[in-house]
């Protein structure tokens, strides 16, 4: 029994999983306080399930790339609970979580001549991306890009390329090719780590809960709010 927790985005959402599928999800709507709701949804989801967190094996959390605040209260929250119930610690990179939700949602596999890549919207005209094969495994490494006209032209004159999730919308009128896809509506859930954190699980991929920190990418940029110049 797996506790899956997803705080990358404006998704706030925790799972529980076995082996083989995915027993419950409990997800607030985009915009509430991720430090507010993920307790209370973990709560309610143990709760529902008549689950303890001793009866867990392991957490896993979406460790990134994503959203800074979001990411250090599901980080904070996921090693609390491994840490108090003696459990392992599985992190999960965001991308591949995406990756494996987006497989799935569609029946059908994509054919072998397409490629996925999940996105996150970094603020601009920047994302947090990555490449996976139709199957699932990484091609090109978790980066963070400015994207314009010429991003992606050379794979995209063999490859067709889906892209999806938050960073994905404002891409499509950069991204022109025609064999770019776009994938409209699709959104974070903590079931996405699923398949990932049971291959960590039988893998015995664990992290150190007194060390893990989530994977930023970039540094986190303080802003000053617009009212203090008023």
């Amino acid at each position: 029994m797996i506790l899956c927790i997803e705080t990358a985005t404006g998704v706030c959402s925790a799972a529980l999983c076995d082996e083989n599928s995915v027993i419950m999800v409990e997800e607030d709507p985009p915009g509430l306080s991720h430090a507010a709701q993920l307790t209370v949804l973990i709560q309610r989801l143990l709760e529902k399930t008549a689950t303890m967190a001793t009866d867990l094996d392991a957490v896993a959390v979406s460790k990134g790339p994503g959203s800074y605040t979001g990411l250090r209260i599901g980080v904070s929250a996921a090693k609390g609970i491994a840490y108090g119930a003696s459990v392992p610690l599985i992190g999960i990179n965001t991308l591949t979580a995406m990756c494996f939700g987006y497989i799935s949602l569609h029946q059908q596999q994509p054919s072998s001549d397409t490629l996925l890549c999940p996105m996150i919207d970094a603020r601009r005209m920047e994302v947090y991306n990555a490449l996976f094969s139709n199957d699932g495994v990484m091609i090109k490494e978790t980066s963070a890009d400015i994207i314009d006209e010429t991003s992606y032209n050379r794979i995209l004159e063999t490859k067709k390329i889906i892209f999806f999730g938050t960073g994905a919308e404002k891409c499509r009128s950069a991204i022109k090719h025609p064999n770019a896809l776009f994938e409209d509506g699709f959104t974070l859930s903590a079931s996405y780590l699923h398949i990932p954190s049971v291959n960590a699980l039988r893998n015995r991929h664990f992290e150190d809960v007194a060390y893990f920190e989530p994977y930023y990418l970039k540094e986190f940029i303080a802003t000053i709010p617009r009212k203090l110049f008023l």
